[in-house]
């Protein structure tokens, strides 16, 4: 079974982020990234399939030269090999043109599943998967929490709304988009990570893939979000004002 994982690199998410000059982007200088957190879980169930049932998982990724260490990073959790897409302009390109990118260096491997992460945590379009999995003409779940492989195919558990879930059957190959959470992430141990310096590491540019990238949508401008302050007070009976604030808590905080 081999299974391709698309994965990305983004900024640690307890990062100082700072808009660059022209306002279009934010300022990479001084950043440290880390993998994608949905990604990472899309990776864990691709090695816990491989586990299962045999087969090679292939790391996938777009992006600078500076992604190198996301990717031994992977390889030293279990990954057999990668592919880097070298593309220095990665955050000017749409998930239409990333995932056209993806889709001409996924056609010459013919998998038997794509995985990708739900969302990025930098964009977070959640639109690159299911746009992949069209230009690959192949099925394609989301938020999906547990794969099985079967005789007939694939068997997955999808995230709907407030607890419930959804079971489905498809054929494969098809493209799958990870939901956070469904598995305990493993940590790359000594061994993998001796192991993950000599693993093959294709690199390939975007030129050399012949894929018009360019993109449709265009981001003009980024901003930090506004930091405001509000005071509401809570009036009536003890009683009754923890009710209201346990009501604000759910619905408008959603934090309960």
């Amino acid at each position: 079974m081999k299974i391709i994982v698309a994965i990305k690199q983004v900024p640690e998410r307890d990062a100082q982020i700072r808009i660059d000059a022209a306002g279009k982007w934010i300022e990479e200088s001084g950043l440290q990234y880390a993998l994608n957190e949905s990604d990472a879980y899309a990776l864990e169930e691709a090695l816990q399939l491989k586990e299962k049932h045999g087969g090679e998982v292939v790391v996938l990724t777009a992006g600078p030269e500076r992604v190198g260490p996301t990717i031994r990073e992977a390889l030293a959790k279990g990954a057999d090999r990668a592919i880097h897409i070298d593309c220095a302009d990665l955050n000017k390109l749409d998930a239409l043109g990333v995932a056209r990118l993806l889709a001409a260096a996924v056609k010459p491997e013919n998998p038997d599943l794509v995985l990708t992460g739900l969302q990025s945590d930098d964009l977070g379009q959640g639109q690159t998967g299911v746009i992949l999995a069209e230009l690959l003409s192949l099925p394609h779940s989301t938020l999906i929490l547990h794969v099985d492989k079967t005789d007939a195919g694939l068997t997955v558990k999808r995230e709907l709304e407030e607890g419930w879930f959804q079971t489905i059957e498809l054929p494969a190959p098809a493209v799958l988009t990870i939901q956070s959470g469904g598995n305990k992430l493993r940590y790359a141990t000594l061994m993998g990570i001796k192991r993950a310096k000599t693993k093959e590491v294709r690199v390939v540019t975007a030129a050399e893939l012949a894929v018009d990238a360019a993109p449709v949508v265009v981001l003009e401008r980024v901003a930090l979000p506004q930091k405001q302050k509000s005071t509401q007070m809570l009036t009536g009976s003890p009683k009754e004002a923890a009710a209201a604030l346990v009501e604000k808590l759910k619905f408008e905080a959603r934090v309960l």
